[in-house]
């Protein structure tokens, strides 16, 4: 990173209900399959604060995304390493070693050892955090320059002993005696060699993320083969973009004992043929939530520079886009575990004094194609925002044509910790490429958790 600084169908006791609302809407992507024609460039209001510093992105970068197992910004901008005020990163699956991993990351790339940084961490939203943190403190004057990130490693997370081998190993540093070491080892059992793996599960009920979106699906009445439709229009679109070029922010990277890597690896256009054919991932033999309509394991880095309007102009800069209003939601874990961007999105929109007809580029991050369906279920019903959201009513439909029009995270991949650089990144060279002013980033994640926020271009 330093190179580019589990419930079944019939446990439903509350969406049992979504289900019998969604069942008579069917939502099909399958004329979406082609990027939408530039967006005409409109005349409205800025969303300048009066007494609030701007805070401007100047540029951003990640690594090719990688599929897990396969095998920089200081280059891209020139900034001084001097003039950066402070880092700061996310990242969710730690390595104890590097448990601080802004800091190493930032004294492996070469900044000085005054500059501070720190880690961050919530789940797939770790790097939007990361930002938002940056926002901060531009926005209140403590800081000028910031660099702000995220990364993960998934080919390589740490495994623990098991408790039991743990607490062994523990006493018996602990002993004192030959005579009490030899009674701890006499305790000693075949199984507690067993590992404990990671897993993406929620430690508040213990369902893996891929359960609780095929519960989701389910609820919300999104078939297989709108998941699968969806899938293929986000590799589809992906392959466009990268095939045109457009994913500017992607850097050469250097596989440590490899070749050097230079585009994502994870983008593979199939056909719904194909995809058919795949049988369920987590809930046997009915779910619908496949290894083809889910993001897969990343390994990947992202980072992006942003400062204060007037230090970026007074450095000769030319920003690329505003980051404006930004909001955190969290709601039930259980069975809204994925629905963060259906709260999050009416929240900051009103915050921004915005609409969603106001919205030029949406780029919401893609953990199942089930997820992303069924948030669109739910920000399309009146009855949902009354009875769930305590809303009046919906905040609406956002349109295909202007949705994730470079791919996302089904296909360009999703390390946990990196995404929100990536989609912020996405959301600025969008607007730049088809002339829109503003941009919704959202995301959803674990723990019933959220975020959305508002980009505005920089005019050019």
């Amino acid at each position: 990173m330093t190179t580019i600084l589990a419930y079944p169908f019939k446990n439903l006791p509350t969406t049992s209900k979504w289900a019998l609302r969604f069942a008579i809407r069917p939502l099909s992507c399958s004329s979406q399959l082609r990027a939408a024609p530039a967006v005409q460039t409109k005349t409205k209001k800025t969303l300048a604060k009066p007494n609030i510093r701007n805070v401007v992105v100047v540029d951003g970068v990640r690594t090719p995304f990688l599929l897990s197992g396969t095998s920089g910004l200081l280059h891209r901008t020139s900034v001084p390493k001097e003039v950066v005020d402070y880092i700061i990163f996310g990242t969710v699956i730690q390595e104890v070693k590097t448990s601080n991993v802004a800091r190493e990351a930032a004294l492996g790339a070469g900044f000085s050892d005054k500059t501070p940084a720190h880690t961050v961490t919530m789940a797939c939203i770790s790097a939007n955090q990361a930002m938002t943190t940056g926002v901060g403190l531009i926005a209140s004057g403590q800081c000028d320059v910031i660099v702000a990130g995220g990364v993960e490693l998934m080919s390589d997370v740490p495994i623990r002993h098991s408790r039991k081998m743990r607490k062994l190993m523990l006493d018996l540093n602990k002993a004192k005696s030959m005579g009490q070491r030899l009674s701890l080892i006499s305790k000693f059992r075949l199984n507690f060699l067993a590992p404990e793996l990671p897993a993406v599960a929620e430690f508040s009920t213990s369902e893996t993320m891929g359960h609780s979106a095929d519960r989701l699906a389910a609820a919300f009445a999104v078939s297989r083969l709108e998941q699968d439709e969806y899938a293929l229009r986000s590799h589809s679109l992906a392959k466009k973009a990268q095939d045109e070029g457009l994913l500017s922010d992607v850097v050469p990277f250097r596989v440590p004992g490899k070749d050097t890597v230079t585009k994502d690896n994870g983008i593979r256009p199939s056909s719904l043929e194909q995809m058919a054919k795949l049988k369920p991932a987590f809930i046997k033999p009915y779910g619908t939530v496949t290894a083809a309509n889910s993001s897969f394991l990343t390994d990947g880095a992202s980072a992006i520079l942003i400062m204060a309007e007037e230090k970026a102009l007074a450095m000769g800069y030319k920003p690329k886009a505003y980051l404006r209003d930004f909001m955190y939601v969290s709601q039930d874990p259980k069975d809204q575990l994925l629905l963060g961007p259906t709260y999050a999105t009416p929240k900051v929109l009103e915050k921004a004094g915005l609409t969603m007809n106001d919205i030029d580029a949406f780029e919401f991050h893609e953990a199942f194609s089930g997820q992303i369906l069924a948030n669109f279920k739910a920000m399309d019903s009146d009855w949902f925002a009354e009875n769930y959201m305590g809303r009046k009513t919906k905040v609406g439909l956002p349109p295909l044509e202007k949705f994730n029009n470079w791919g996302g995270s089904l296909s360009l991949g999703h390390p946990f910790g990196a995404t929100g650089c990536r989609l912020v990144m996405a959301a600025a060279n969008r607007l730049r490429k088809e002339g829109g002013q503003y941009g919704l980033v959202a995301a959803c994640a674990a723990g019933g958790q959220g975020h959305a926020m508002i980009v505005e271009a920089y005019p050019k």
